[in-house]
């Protein structure tokens, strides 16, 4: 029997696609083997946001080809899209495939391998795409927990310092009826939580007409059997008062809002393209506070834009805690070819960006453990994901990860932990007993 093996780099729509990609290959009678074992296919799904991506997909293609000499080396994702080229060049590297087209992509892996010569270019261009790219919603064997579906592909917003919209191109949403098709699928193989995610999961259905997320989650959270809805980042300009309504109204809806905030100074937003400022963030962030209860609001912060002055970096610092976030995930500006802000004068030197990003984690890392610090001597509901050694531990509805002593037969259930202690922002309890009737 074939083996394929999979890594994947950047965000949760990659992590979605490696999933489908996995599936495309298993139904053509590949077994999926972890990277580091040998294999006859490779498949690198790659990421370009920030210079490291680039780095590190170049380090797992060499790494994949040392693995195995004679294997069949596959590049997708986002740097293939927007460096095919470069990434051709890379010895070893036999298919390069974007991030469109990638249903085919058993039949290019075998075309390629029957055919040759090496390496075969395989990118579309995808501004000329307009039709959703349909891979399978399941995710790996092992665990009904947790899946991915994605509901929306491409990006229009164009800000200065992102590739994004390069790499994925113009709007596309999935048809709500195969999205509902995917979830009730789902749900019926026993995964009890579902997250939708995009490129830029807020846009959903404006290509569409008729249809918008805030409608798709109502449509999703009716299923019968589904116990808890996620949203991935949705942009804070595309967060409706109806979106903030349908997650308050259904119960299955997960508290929980990934808004990312990129700068808490507004003239530092102006030089990023972004479409909203702090106070209309602001206003977002009261709204969904005062309507959604025991919500968490988890953001994205980068610092050392091009430009940034100590000023502003004290000021979004400010605007952070002030906000009080749940938790933040800090990136530091990466100048991306093909970008405005790439070209932009007043470059950030590294050591200042460095010694930034170390201070906006610490100021994260704080609010985390203070918003955790909310459910000590509280009783939770979390959803195990896994059982190790003794140690169980899952998500409650408000994305707080906790910890407490389990058994494998707790896997996949929705559990009433008390919690006792908390831990750098993770909490640590004792399961309660089911109080079976």
């Amino acid at each position: 029997m074939k083996k394929v093996a999979f890594y994947t780099l950047g965000c949760k729509v990659n992590q979605y696609e490696t999933q489908g990609l996995e599936a495309l290959f298993r139904a053509r009678g590949y077994t999926v083997v972890p990277f580091r074992e040998k294999a006859d296919v490779y498949v690198v799904n790659t990421c370009t946001v920030t210079h490291i991506g680039d780095r590190k997909s170049r380090q797992l293609i060499r790494r994949a080809v040392r693995t195995n000499p004679e294997a069949l080396v596959v590049v997708t994702g986002c740097y293939a899209q927007v460096a095919g080229d470069e990434v051709a060049g890379i010895p070893g590297v036999h298919l390069v495939v974007g991030t469109a087209g990638r249903e085919r992509i058993v039949d290019l892996v075998e075309e390629t391998q029957k055919k040759g010569p090496y390496p075969v270019l395989a990118v579309k261009d995808v501004e000329k795409v307009r039709e959703f790219e349909e891979l399978p919603g399941e995710a790996a064997p092992g665990g009904r927990t947790r899946a991915f579906i994605k509901v929306q592909e491409g990006c229009r917003d164009f800000c200065t310092y992102c590739i994004v919209p390069l790499a994925r191109g113009p709007l596309r949403s999935r048809p709500p009826e195969r999205v509902l098709e995917w979830a009730r699928k789902l749900v019926d193989q026993g995964y009890r939580e579902l997250v939708l995610t995009g490129t830029n999961l807020g846009a959903y259905g404006r290509d569409l007409g008729g249809i918008s997320l805030a409608e798709l989650v109502n449509r999703v959270a009716r299923i019968p059997g589904l116990a808890r809805l996620r949203l991935s980042s949705v942009e804070p300009n595309e967060v409706t008062p109806e979106l903030v309504e349908a997650v308050a109204e259904n119960p299955v809806c997960c508290p929980h809002f990934h808004l990312p905030l990129q700068s808490g100074s507004d003239s530092v937003l102006r030089r990023m393209g972004r479409r909203y400022t702090v106070a209309a963030y602001t206003s977002l962030v009261d709204m969904i506070r005062a309507r959604v209860a025991g919500v968490a609001i988890t953001t994205d912060v980068m610092v050392g834009f091009p430009g940034e002055s100590e000023a502003e970096h004290r000021e979004s610092l400010r605007f952070v805690r002030r906000t009080g976030f749940a938790g933040l995930h800090v990136f530091v500006f990466s100048c991306r070819k093909g970008t405005p802000a790439a070209g932009f004068a007043d470059q950030v030197p590294y050591r200042i960006k460095q010694e930034r990003s170390r201070e906006m984690m610490a100021l994260g890392a704080a609010l985390k453990e203070e918003f955790a610090s909310r459910y000590r001597d509280q009783v939770v509901e979390v959803l195990v994901e896994t059982v190790r050694g003794g140690l169980a531990s899952g998500y409650t509805g408000n994305y707080l990860r906790a910890f407490f002593p389990g058994r494998p037969e707790l896997l996949g259930r929705l559990t009433k932990v008390y919690v006792q202690d908390i831990q750098q922002g993770n909490l640590r309890g004792i399961l309660i007993p089911r109080q079976d009737s």
